[in-house]
């Protein structure tokens, strides 16, 4: 029996569950490409939801009939630490898919939705800050690596990740 699932923009009322969502698939995909060090310090900080961005109109969740959220990830125009640069830059924002629904396509189909709805308002290029863990799927989306980079997610807490882009 197939599964329908549904992609739609994020409200401030989906924030239980994109915090859901981010404290079950952080630590389980995340813990081969980082040490114990790294995740103690960051998972507390990078696994809650961003209630500005579910709010944006431009972050979106994949979700199956019953209503629970499976993916989700986004696009804004401000960068993911703020500021905003040209007009055509685009930044990815907090992709996630929940363990047991890893590649069966919906970060995919959530990006193609991302993909469309940037160009659709002007952006021309993607930015992406990507954990090392998905450096493949970005990839196969389309972005090439530009560098390694330290994200800054608090004074004396760095998180290494890669940063990635593409034009769209």
């Amino acid at each position: 029996m197939t599964q329908q699932i549904t992609i739609r923009p994020t409200t401030g009322a989906d924030t239980p569950a994109i915090d859901a969502l981010l404290a079950v698939a952080y630590p389980a995909l995340l813990k081969a490409d980082y040490p114990p060090s790294v995740l103690v310090t960051a998972l507390p900080l990078i696994s809650r939801a961003q209630p500005g961005l579910l709010r944006s109109g431009t972050y979106y969740m994949a979700e199956n009939e019953a209503g629970h959220a499976l993916s989700a990830g986004g696009w804004t125009l401000s960068g993911p630490q703020g500021g905003v640069g040209p007009r055509d830059l685009g930044h990815v924002r907090h992709v996630v898919t929940h363990p047991e629904a890893v590649r069966k396509g919906l970060a995919g189909a959530i990006l193609s939705h991302v993909f469309d709805q940037a160009r659709a308002n002007g952006v021309r290029r993607l930015s992406c800050q990507s954990t090392r863990t998905a450096v493949p799927f970005y990839q196969a989306m389309g972005f090439e690596v530009l560098g390694e980079i330290e994200v800054m997610l608090r004074p004396g807490i760095g998180f290494p990740a890669v940063q990635m882009g593409r034009r769209i």
